[in-house]
């Protein structure tokens, strides 16, 4: 007998739940099962961002530096990165090169004297902030232009020393401040795009995930920060989608969906240690199989502070 000849088994949002309902003995009913386990889904996920890396949300990226900043944002939904370099004479096959850049702590970051110091970049500091935006804090004072690399607000006092802004709909960085003024300010951040503002129009900060190298860069050559990134796993969706996961994992998928909605689903706590061992069973061969298998080699390498 033949077999099928395709191999793209695949299931949408509505079957991953129905396949986890009847595991804990209960049927997908209402439209509010459906909600409850799409809710569950996404924290299920998120859970799953804090178990290890997961290989298929890896992404590669890039960040073009700019003489005399040292801070730049990275996508909003950047977990971790797990690799970065300095790349040189980008482009060149003669000249490209790529050069180590040394991930540091804040603490260490902390201890530089001088981080106005220009060269090539040899360390990097990442923020991991959950890209949120607060509330309005200030206000501009004056009208600034698209170009405009100094703002005043009507108060700085509830701005931190360095960030980002996010005014109208543009994304700009400010170095530092001096009283109420804004200075050193690097606009359209994070594919945002320059615009004039007028007085009065409101000043929020952002919490945007971000990298910090130092040396900042100088002008001598043009330096790239290539990275490898995690990403977060795509949220469940509206209800006829696939998963943001390999078929690999759609049985621990199932599998832990149907433990949490056992902790919700009254006639399911009887299976709810059968559901919670299958679930880490399924996750311990998933993330087992979810992994490089190249040759690993380690170099000591000696440092100095």
């Amino acid at each position: 007998m033949a077999t099928s000849g395709s191999a793209t088994f695949n299931l949408e949002l509505t079957e991953i739940v129905e396949e986890a309902y009847e595991r804990t003995g209960a049927e997908l009913r209402t439209g509010y099962d459906l909600r409850t386990a799409r809710r569950s889904l996404n924290l299920l996920f998120a859970d799953w961002a804090n178990r290890g890396v997961n290989m298929w949300t890896f992404e590669q990226g890039s960040i073009t530096l700019v003489p005399g900043l040292p801070t730049y944002p990275v996508p909003l939904d950047t977990v971790d990165l797990l690799e970065h370099v300095i790349r040189t004479g980008e482009g060149s096959v003669s000249t490209q090169a790529d050069l180590t850049i040394t991930r540091i702590s804040v603490s260490t970051y902390a201890t530089i004297p001088n981080k106005l110091q220009q060269a090539r970049p040899i360390q990097m500091w990442f923020q991991r902030l959950d890209g949120s935006t607060t509330a309005a804090i200030t206000t501009l004072s004056a009208t600034i232009t698209a170009t405009a690399t100094t703002i005043t607000v009507a108060s700085a006092a509830n701005l931190a020393s360095a960030g980002f802004i996010l005014i109208g709909t543009e994304t700009i960085y400010y170095g530092y401040a001096t009283g109420n003024t804004l200075s050193n300010c690097v606009r359209a951040q994070n594919g945002t795009t320059a615009a004039a503002h007028t007085s009065g129009d409101a000043v929020y900060t952002q919490n945007l995930p971000s990298v910090t190298v130092w040396p900042t860069p100088d002008d001598s050559q043009t330096y790239t920060l290539v990275y490898w990134r995690m990403r977060r796993i795509d949220d469940a969706g509206g209800g006829v989608n696939t998963m943001d996961v390999p078929f690999r994992f759609l049985n621990c998928l199932v599998a832990g969906l149907a433990y949490y909605l056992a902790l919700k689903v009254p006639n399911a706590i009887a299976r709810l240690d059968i559901l919670k061992a299958q679930y880490d069973e399924a996750w311990e061969l998933a993330s087992t199989e979810d992994r490089e298998t190249a040759a690993l080699r380690f170099v000591p390498r000696q440092t100095y502070i």
